[in-house]
């Protein structure tokens, strides 16, 4: 037999438990982690596991709302246990070894509708020294003027595909339609020519290496302007007869619709969850306050992401250079809205 003692009560009482029955209990705990270790080292999911991941202490965030500064001796996960990526997570030395064994190619999706064609040049040149080095590459570029799409020189087992759509009128309706053609191409071209796809903003350009740790079945980036905000400052969707409707107490981090992916099986499904909301809205005649960025936030709050990216994967400079950033990989461009836009 053994004792414990039970708050509030302010003694020892004897439990029911042996101490054999205790050793027993151990041991099966012990097993049961062992075997789920070694069954996901035999189904490849160690690949991508952080290295820290078994010599450090993990930190969850216990108040969801605010996103910590990265420390060297700390894992940082979600409250779901999904990783943080920041600089340093993961030995990517050995992870870039390990995609390039399994022979993976990314797909990298980008819209250059009406004059937002003019930041192709850079988009391209700028991936082409930082986005997934040593590995293939699809740039698909959805156009409405393939004939302005630029030349870039490109590294070996990387390619352009240029695929015209149409534009629309209002620039809220290209964004609202974004879901609409990714869903469409995922079926119909990506799922037999790359394992992953991302999705990004085109009037962006890469500064610094964007690597397969991003990679995972669905990842999201969190908005570099509500990286240290709290929930209730989020810009959700907050209109009930939205599709894209949260209520103030629920959702994690506030993610930007500038750069996110996963497999492809998954944007698939993010991609149709997102624009049958949208048409549902369009037929309430209503629209979300952020278009497909609200549809997005809401799609992850019920279907986690399994990697989340920190502010260094989507960063703009108008907000200064905080001490937390240590790299600024994707950058946004200055540019005039008002010269862009429905242009």
């Amino acid at each position: 037999m053994y004792l414990f003692f039970i708050p509030g009560k302010g003694r020892w009482v004897k439990g029911c438990f042996t101490k054999h029955n205790l050793y027993v209990m151990s041991c099966t705990i012990v097993l049961c982690f062992s075997l789920s270790y070694f069954w996901n080292m035999s189904n490849g999911t160690w690949q991508n596991t952080p290295v820290k991941m078994y010599n450090t202490m993990r930190m969850t965030y216990k108040n969801p709302e605010l996103l910590k500064p990265p420390r060297n001796d700390v894992l940082m996960v979600t409250p779901w246990l999904a990783p943080i990526i920041w600089d340093g997570t993961y030995n990517l030395e050995i992870l870039n070894e390990q995609f390039r064994q399994r022979n993976v190619t990314t797909g990298l999706a980008v819209f250059a509708i009406k004059k937002y064609v003019v930041f192709l040049k850079k988009f391209l040149e700028t991936a082409e020294m930082y986005f997934m080095v040593g590995h293939k590459v699809n740039y698909y570029i959805f156009t409405d003027r393939p004939q302005d799409v630029p030349e870039v020189a490109l590294r070996e087992g990387r390619k352009v595909v240029v695929l015209q759509i149409q534009n629309y009128s209002r620039w809220q309706e290209i964004c609202l339609r974004r879901m609409e053609v990714m869903n469409h191409f995922s079926q119909q071209l990506f799922i037999n020519e790359v394992s992953y796809l991302v999705s990004a903003d085109i009037d962006m350009r890469f500064n610094d290496e964007v690597g397969v740790e991003i990679l995972s079945d669905l990842f999201g980036t969190i908005h570099p302007g509500f990286y240290a905000a709290e929930r209730r400052s989020f810009t959700y969707e907050r209109r009930p007869a939205s599709q894209a409707y949260v209520p103030h107490d629920e959702g994690d981090f506030y993610y930007a619709g500038a750069f996110f992916g996963g497999t492809v099986k998954e944007i698939y499904k993010l991609t149709k969850k997102c624009h049958e909301g949208i048409m549902m809205d369009k037929k309430n005649g209503i629209e979300a306050v952020w278009q497909e960025e609200s549809h997005l936030n809401k799609y992850f709050i019920y279907h986690k992401p399994t990697k989340v990216l920190s502010p260094e994967y989507v960063w703009d400079d108008n907000l200064g250079r905080p001490n937390i950033l240590r790299k600024r990989r994707f950058l946004a461009v200055p540019k005039n809205h008002a010269a862009i836009r429905n242009k």
